[in-house]
């Protein structure tokens, strides 16, 4: 099963699912928004990728943080962070074959699923 993470009305997101779906590929879409996300799928993506690579430092949700909240960050904290505002979240979030892949490139799907 592939599993997509992210927030429906982001413009990666459309873009990403509107490749699975042209490229036939079956998918469950986890809008953060909706049913938000747990510290337990954190804890396991942070086993995957470490949490500068998951957290979109770029994004307004970051630039708008207290500047206390964006030092000594470990993974609790990025986990709390996120939690609290899952907009901090890169987006998508694709889990394919228990592999986590971050992002979205026409490039980059068509090597994750052979196209």
């Amino acid at each position: 099963m592939v599993n997509i993470y992210g927030i429906k009305n982001c413009n990666t997101m459309k873009s990403a699912m509107k490749w699975l779906e042209d490229n036939s590929v079956e998918f469950h879409f986890h809008d953060y928004k909706k049913i938000g996300i747990d510290q337990d799928t954190l804890e396991q993506w942070l086993t995957k990728t470490p949490w500068d690579e998951l957290i979109n430092q770029r994004g307004t949700t970051w630039r708008k943080l207290p500047e206390d909240s964006k030092v000594d960050i470990d993974n609790n904290k990025a986990i709390s962070l996120m939690i609290a505002n899952t907009s901090l979240i890169k987006r998508p979030v694709l889990i394919v074959n228990n592999e986590l892949y971050l992002g979205f490139k026409d490039e980059s799907y068509e090597k994750i699923f052979n196209t």
